[in-house]
């Protein structure tokens, strides 16, 4: 996927942040339908999810607090920000993101829910996107951040 030919959304990425927020209400909803499985398949399908939901919840609250003042909801980072390549950020490009799509995950497998795992596979797709526009940004902010993107996975820490 070329990022160059994604859409900016906004002097600082607004719409982004919009698109989010809808994809959000929408896993959230679109937990409360179901369960579409039971038995065991639910057991195990709850604790699995269970677990990612709060693997998801550190990730994305490290994230945060690795962030401190560089913190925006918009992908476009602040004017006096540097780049934060620590703590969860030497993990991963993207903690925040990555740990937002474990929790939705994790809440679908826990509703027992395919919408919300749909969802969830749907949010995955839009952070992917979104992380590829905000790289345009950091790249042309920092003059380090090609390096660090070379070294470090995009969202989830070992895996990509």
């Amino acid at each position: 996927m070329n990022a160059r030919r994604l859409p900016d959304l906004g002097p600082r990425g607004e719409g982004w942040f919009l698109i989010q927020i809808v994809l959000f209400v929408a896993i959230w909803g679109a937990g409360l339908i179901g369960p579409q499985w039971h038995g065991v398949a639910r057991t195990a399908g709850s604790l699995v999810g269970a677990v990612a939901f709060a693997a998801g919840g550190v990730l994305a609250l490290r994230g945060f607090v690795d962030l401190r003042e560089n913190l925006t909801v918009f992908p476009k980072p602040r004017s006096g920000a540097t780049l934060v390549d620590t703590g969860s950020y030497g993990l991963v490009r993207h903690p925040i993101y990555g740990g937002l799509i474990l929790m939705a995950a994790g809440w679908g497998l826990i509703r027992a829910s395919i919408p919300a795992l749909a969802a969830a596979f749907v949010l995955g797709v839009f952070f992917d996107m979104k992380s590829r526009r905000e790289e345009l940004w950091l790249e042309d902010k920092f003059e380090d951040y090609p390096a660090y993107r070379a070294r470090t996975r995009r969202l989830f820490p070992w895996v990509y």
